[in-house]
Order: structure tokens, then sequence, then C-alpha cells
């Protein structure tokens, strides 16, 4: 990590993940959109869930960390900033966590449109406990859970709070790092609810269950996946069938 980014890490704290976990890349990106934006990290409140990327803010972060009970971080984030409205509240938590676990939270903040970032690593799996499906495994991946392949249709986060009535939504994947920094910047800028769906890689448990190789070749199988919105434009359903569609789906009105 540059010298630039360590001023923002606690001294001491050795970071947790496995190798080529896209949570190690997305935590860099997240400090790396707040120094941009020279944002001052003592104003701010990171809460998270349980899971892999929960250990993103805690305790790597110096600053202000709430590290919650699984599923319940976007209610102690909503308590935080009804309490003290002038604190910018992020969460940062995997999409088990705020999808699966704590989904009714997840969908009444959007709803309410309240004043938060919402920042999802989303690993498509239960990385943390053995790789089990979750609400956003794609239909036919197979699982501990899901030996036979999983039969139902995965969760579109981003549709899913875009209905419900969020200001900022966007999908990006950490293997597209300067479109995700700006996408972070622009949804801690923006009042309402914010939502950026990201697609970070688990080698450990996803990778090895579907024999996507070593950390780096299963990077850079999800990075094939991956395809901005404007360039899905004109292809046919089966064209899309095995595409992750990265954008933004809501501007915050602008």
């Amino acid at each position: 990590m540059s010298i630039d980014l360590k001023q923002y890490l606690r001294p001491g704290v050795t970071l947790p993940f496995c190798a080529g976990c896209g949570d190690r890349i997305l935590l860099r990106l997240i400090l790396r959109a707040i120094d941009e934006l020279k944002i001052n990290i003592d104003d701010m409140l990171f809460v998270s869930g349980i899971g892999c990327a929960a250990w993103i803010p805690s305790p790597n972060f110096n600053a202000d960390t709430l590290h919650t009970l699984h599923g319940r971080a976007i209610a102690f984030a909503t308590g935080a900033k009804v309490f003290n409205p002038k604190l910018k509240t992020v969460v940062i938590s995997g999409d088990g966590d705020l999808a699966d676990i704590g989904g009714n939270h997840l969908i009444h903040a959007a709803r309410r449109n309240i004043d938060l970032t919402v920042l999802c690593a989303n690993n498509m799996n239960y990385g943390m406990t053995g790789g089990q499906v979750c609400s956003t495994t794609p239909k036919g991946v197979r699982t501990p859970t899901t030996p036979g392949g999983n039969p139902y249709h995965p969760f579109d986060l981003c549709k899913l709070v875009n209905a419900a009535g969020a200001t900022y939504v966007a999908r990006y994947s950490v293997t597209q790092p300067s479109v995700l920094v700006e996408s972070i910047k622009k949804a801690l800028q923006i009042e309402g609810f914010s939502f950026i769906d990201i697609i970070s890689p688990c080698p450990t448990q996803y990778g090895r269950q579907h024999r996507l190789g070593t950390p780096r070749e299963t990077l850079k199988f999800f990075e094939n996946r991956c395809i901005m919105k404007e360039d899905a434009k004109g292809l046919s359903e089966e064209e899309l069938e095995e595409k992750i569609v990265t954008g933004e789906f809501s501007d915050g009105g602008n």
C-alpha cells in the first residue's frame, strides 16, 4: 500500500484477507476515494456486519468503526445517522450480510432514502463459512449446499435497491478500479441512499469450487465477464447470459 494511504490504516494491524481476495483490493480503492476527496476520516463512521468484507473497515481503518451483528449493519448505521446527521456514515459489508441476513434493512433503508453510503462486496457466496449458496449466487452454480447446482435466479441487487427508491445505484468490479473509485467518490458526495454492488472475487471458496485456477486467474475470469452497460446495449439475452453488466443505474438525479 502506498505511503499516502497508510495514514488511514490502524498501526500494527495485519490485513486478514486470503491471497487474491477482492476485498483486499476494495479496501485500497475505498481509501483512494477518501484520499482523493480530501475527506477528514475523523468525520466518518464505518459500519460493518459479519463476513469477510466486514473486516475491511474493522479493525483496519484508523477511524471510528462499528463491527455489528450479522445482517444489522444498516440498522446500526441508521441509528448513528439519526443521532448525528452530520456524520458521514458508510456501510461496508458483504452480500450475505447485507442482502441475505439483512435484506429487509437494505430495502427499507433504500425506500426511506436514508443518507447512507452502502458498499456491498459481492463474492456470490458465503465466503467466510464454507462457500454456501446465497441470494447472489448465479443460477446453476454448485456450492456445498447446492451440490446439484443453485436452482434459483439470483437477486440483482441494483434492480432491487433502485426499485425500492435509492438515490444512487451502481455496480462495478474490483477489476475495474478507476471507474469504481470514481463511483465511490460520487456515492460519498450524494445526499440520500447510495448503493454500489461491488463484484469482489473469492478465490478460496468460489474460485476453488469452480476450478477457476489461481487467484490471478480467478480475478481474470471475473474481469472478462464484466461488461459496461453501454457496451451491453444491443446484445441478445444469450450473449449477456454469462456477463455481469456494470455501470450506473441511478445517478442521483443528475
